[in-house]
């Protein structure tokens, strides 16, 4: 297990702005002058000759990493981007004046690094409020799972649509879906403009026949969609997937470089379950199964117990946890993600929505607000998480934790230029005093208002450019009565930890 990067800083000065005010009302946050910018940025763009630049951005105010990889920001910045990638971003004046082929003057807006999903099942947005109020095993068991023995594919193509356009508006350029018919969910990813980590999910209940299907879809799509389509193999669950399906996914896994996708230790009770069926909690499994020799991002983790943690640092592979605390809070569950030990053990821990027939939205600006409160509270500690640390999560921790670390989650060179932009003039966020509490605490997705993948704009001042709503939302209302009968009296799975 690799040694945690630092955490972004508790101290009170760096969590504190400037007093004075931009013309656009956002604060200077302390940011030195580019010829001493603390964030290991070059000052001056390196731009090729007088070829123009794909996108310039100007006047933004940017959030960035520091050498320390704390939440910093940048006023008045010029963000310079060519070939899908971030060339510079800078403070200097006449970086504005570039040639570019695109340029938004972002006066009075924040630029950040797209939000990642780093767990949801893209297409049930088709079953949002579905089931309301109910236990979760009631709610697999007498709803969704029968629901869902009704899938065609057309329904996860209008639910994939209907999702990809939903995360485009609140602000996310990633996310890491797992589900069925992904060949589908691919295709529209492609058409969307969106970057994504995609699983085709199994159960052992399919025979081997399912976890083929999961490596032949994981080969065939990795790196497709110009390289925004990464891939990783989706077992279920532990209670799902038997340890021999596991221990062959893990061996997969290894030969061909993938990611591993899987629920585990989802709450409590499915790990006291597991304890009293096997002996040893789902995480336990995992191990003894070589899945923590590979790479893996499990969700949720809400009942990884202190019996774990020892497991977990021993990992060889790299282990990131997705944390989606609306679903939990919504079920009840007595606990949630254990952040603070696991970053204590270097494991990144990225923020996530689950499905939309659990928790209602796929508003990832929501989770990082409701991380940053249910931390505070099971922590008995208004020190943890602090915003800056919340906003740590949202970017770098969730890109590390999707396999992407070294490709997006911070505006900085080389990075694929993933960047929204925020407005930050509402009257709901102001005045600014603390710019780091706004954008958690104050601000929401309808906030953003542009987002942009690889250098593409996806939406331009709240106006989709990829994906047509109003139609795929007719489409899909006249497909609903036979996608929710459950006379058939079927379901694809039983809930039984």
């Amino acid at each position: 297990m690799t040694s945690p990067e630092p955490e972004p800083s508790l101290d009170a000065k760096a969590n504190t702005s400037s007093a004075n005010t931009s013309s656009a009302n956002i604060p200077s946050a302390g940011a030195a002058q580019a010829d001493t910018s603390p964030t290991g940025i070059p000052p001056e763009p390196s731009s090729a000759a007088n070829t123009p630049a794909d996108l310039i951005i100007t006047r933004c105010t940017a959030l960035v990493h520091d050498d320390h990889e704390r939440i910093d920001f940048i006023e008045d910045a010029t963000i310079v981007v060519r070939d899908g990638r971030i060339e510079t971003v800078t403070t200097r004046p006449e970086a504005r004046d570039l040639p570019a082929a695109e340029r938004i003057d972002a006066h009075g807006q924040l630029a950040m690094p797209g939000l990642v999903n780093c767990h949801t099942h893209a297409p049930m947005v088709t079953l949002r409020g579905i089931a309301e109020d109910l236990p979760v095993e009631e709610w697999f068991n007498d709803v969704i799972w029968p629901i869902e023995s009704n899938l065609a594919e057309k329904d996860v193509e209008l639910g994939a649509r209907l999702a990809c356009a939903e995360m485009i508006r609140g602000g996310v350029t990633c996310f890491a879906d797992h589900y069925f018919s992904m060949d589908t969910v691919a295709a529209v990813t492609a058409e969307s403009g969106l970057r994504a980590n995609l699983g085709q999910a199994f159960f052992s209940s399919q025979g081997a026949e399912g976890r083929e299907q999961s490596l032949d879809f994981a080969l065939r799509h990795r790196d497709t969609a110009d390289g925004r389509i990464t891939t990783s193999l989706a077992p279920h669950a532990p209670y799902t997937v038997d340890d021999a399906d596991l221990a062959a996914t893990a061996r997969l896994a290894r030969e061909h470089g993938l990611l591993v996708h899987i629920h585990a230790s989802e709450n409590r009770d499915q790990a006291d379950t597991s304890l009293a069926r096997h002996g040893r909690t789902p995480i336990e499994i995992l191990a003894d199964t070589g899945l923590l020799d590979t790479d893996v991002l499990i969700a949720h983790g809400t009942g990884i117990m202190e019996r774990d943690l020892p497991v977990l640092a021993r990992a060889t592979g790299r282990i990131g946890v997705a944390s989606a605390p609306r679903g939990y809070l919504k079920f009840a569950w007595p606990t949630t993600t254990p952040v603070r030990a696991l970053r204590e053990l270097g494991i990144s821990v990225g923020l996530a929505t689950d499905g939309a027939a659990s928790n209602n939205s796929l508003d990832v600006w929501d989770s990082m607000a409701l991380t940053a409160l249910v931390q505070k509270s099971t922590e008995g500690d208004p020190r943890w998480l602090t915003s800056r640390q919340a906003l740590h999560h949202a970017t770098l921790q969730s890109a590390r934790a999707v396999g992407l670390g070294e490709q997006i989650g911070s505006l900085a060179p080389g990075r694929r230029a993933d960047i929204v932009l925020v407005d930050l003039t509402g009257p709901h966020t102001q005045p600014v005093h603390d710019l780091a509490a706004t954008l958690v605490h104050s601000a929401r997705s309808s906030d953003v208002r542009t987002t942009i993948v690889d250098g593409r704009v996806l939406m331009c001042d709240r106006e989709l450019l990829t994906l047509d709503v109003p139609g795929t939302v007719r489409e899909l209302n006249e497909r609903m009565p036979a996608l929710i009968d459950r006379s058939h009296g079927r379901k694809i799975q039983d809930y039984d930890t």
